[in-house]
């Protein structure tokens, strides 16, 4: 009998070693005698844990973790290929705290399947979302959509059925489906996981999109710094067009969808939009005024629909089991599931997939374990780079859209990022100036020389010159950003440099810059 054993491809788990655990599994399967087939699937998101190795057992699927290859003799002898004891044996996966207390719907398949079986796809539910969209039809895909809450897990949080049926709504023979996956905030990574870890999900969300809208083209817009996502999205739509998902006839329907992957080359402004249909169209990666909004008038001029990763692969979800059924997960405007990440000084990182209203204080000390340093937390970035700093005692907000704007902070894409109480918060300010002064894309006046002021300001701050007045500036010249930047990048920026401000005060005296 045949023993199945699963080893991530995760670009995570290939940091730490995969490929050299799968071959050291392989081989001393060999020299054991024992039949053993191994399977390369996605993270299940317990980063601390990786490389994690599951074993198939009458039991469940037993984890072991984290394992190096000079680990693997040591397992096999032990009996790993039996589910047997040892010290790196984890239990039954799916039993774990981390797993039983998760709302997995967008990460419902990865780490449990092959990314790359269209078996194993439609075996976990796969398609049955849109077989059900073609059956009702555009508009009732559309309106199943609206129903259930979704809005953007891009960052700012616009319904998606809306846009939907904007783009649906305007007359044009041409119109086009794109996902932005130029995944550049800290912290976030659960694009890329979802990306190597379950590509069909996306692929099936993109094309729902395009059934629902009219569209006949698609592009993914993966960031340069994802190899291991790049490779894997072409071989899953290769693999798609093979199997009918994709090209003239989907799935025998009639619809025809054409989907192509495109790699950014490290701009972080091509997270925005209007930036990455510019560099879509072969042009540099600049913010475009709008009006026109992209569902009007996007890619190449035409109707657009532009979603990130995880909005949609929502979609097959939601259609599948109703819009009902994602509404009643989440609180107020924030609806269904949000993947968030959890990164920085934490002991446990990795994603976690829940319905929005969970606290930030449960997510980082009941689920992530605390900082890795065993010390105090002392603030915590979440929405990227331009979120604003929340201090320790402003952990207990609920995970939702308007509890963090009630906050003056953002949800954005989910990633936190937790710092200790050795954290220099001063330097985080300058940071988010610096950042801003070198991602810009230069269009616009308060952006482009607006962050590189802030940088000489809040130098001369900590250096003690002219404190008072220039504390005061830095006042104005985040104002000035705020209202007069182009896009969210400079307009955002000053988010983490006021909160600083506010929650760390004592960060930004001579005295303590100079200690």
């Amino acid at each position: 009998m045949t023993t199945t054993v699963y080893v991530p491809r995760d670009a995570a788990a290939l940091s730490v070693g995969a490929d050299e655990v799968a071959a050291a599994i392989t081989r001393e399967a060999v020299l054991a005698d024992r039949p053993v087939r191994v399977v390369r699937n996605g993270s299940r998101g317990m980063l601390w844990l990786e490389t994690l190795v599951e074993v198939v057992t009458d039991t469940g699927r037993i984890g072991y973790g984290p394992v190096t290859a000079d680990a693997v003799p040591g397992l096999v002898k032990a009996g790993m290929f039996d589910g047997a004891d040892h010290e790196l044996r984890v239990g039954v996966v799916a039993d774990l705290p981390w797993f039983r207390a998760q709302n997995r719907l967008c990460f419902a398949r990865v780490g449990v399947t092959d990314p790359l079986s269209p078996d194993d796809y439609e075996a976990h539910g796969g398609l049955t979302g849109l077989r059900r969209a073609l059956e009702i039809g555009p508009a009732a895909t559309v309106t199943e959509v609206t129903d259930s809450g979704l809005r953007g897990r891009g960052g700012a949080g616009f319904p998606a059925g809306i846009k939907w049926k904007t783009v649906a709504d305007t007359p044009g023979e041409v119109k086009f489906v794109c996902c932005n996956a130029d995944e550049g905030d800290s912290g976030t990574f659960a694009d890329r996981m979802l990306m190597e870890g379950d590509p069909f999900c996306l692929i099936e969300g993109m094309t729902i999109a395009a059934h629902a809208v009219g569209a006949t083209e698609g592009y993914i817009y993966i960031r340069s710094e994802y190899p291991e996502a790049v490779r894997t999205f072409r071989r899953a739509i290769d693999i798609a067009y093979a199997q009918g998902w994709l090209g003239d006839d989907v799935l025998g329907s009639g619809l025809k969808f054409d989907l192509m992957v495109r790699v950014g080359a490290g701009a972080y402004i091509c997270g925005e939009e209007t930036s990455m249909l510019e560099s879509l169209e072969g042009k540099r990666g600049v913010v475009r005024a709008k009006p026109p909004i992209p569902a009007i008038t996007g890619l190449f001029g035409k109707p657009t629909v532009v979603n990130n990763v995880l909005t949609l692969a929502s979609v097959p979800a939601i259609l599948a089991d109703g819009g009902a059924a994602y509404q009643a997960l989440g609180v107020q405007r924030s609806r269904g599931t949000q993947v968030f990440q959890l990164a920085g000084n934490i002991a446990r990182g990795g994603v976690f997939e829940t319905a929005f209203g969970i606290s930030l204080r449960d997510l980082i000390e009941e689920h992530g374990g605390g900082t890795l340093s065993g010390r105090a937390v002392r603030a915590v970035q979440v929405g990227g780079p331009l979120g604003a700093y929340l201090p320790a005692s402003g952990l207990d907000l609920a995970m939702d859209y308007e509890a963090f704007a009630e906050a003056g902070a953002m949800l954005g894409h989910g990633g936190i990022v937790v710092f200790d109480d050795t954290v220099d918060m001063a330097s985080m300010a300058r940071f988010a100036f610096s950042f801003c002064a070198e991602e810009s894309c230069g269009k616009c006046t308060p952006c482009r020389v607006g962050a590189v002021r802030g940088v000489e300001v809040i130098d001369r701050i900590v250096g003690g010159e002219d404190v008072d007045d220039n504390l005061a500036l830095l006042g104005d010249l985040c104002e000035l950003m705020t209202d007069g930047s182009l896009c969210a990048m400079g307009g955002l920026t000053p988010n983490p440099v006021r909160s600083a401000l506010q929650h760390f005060a004592d960060d930004f005296t001579p005295r303590r810059a100079t200690q």
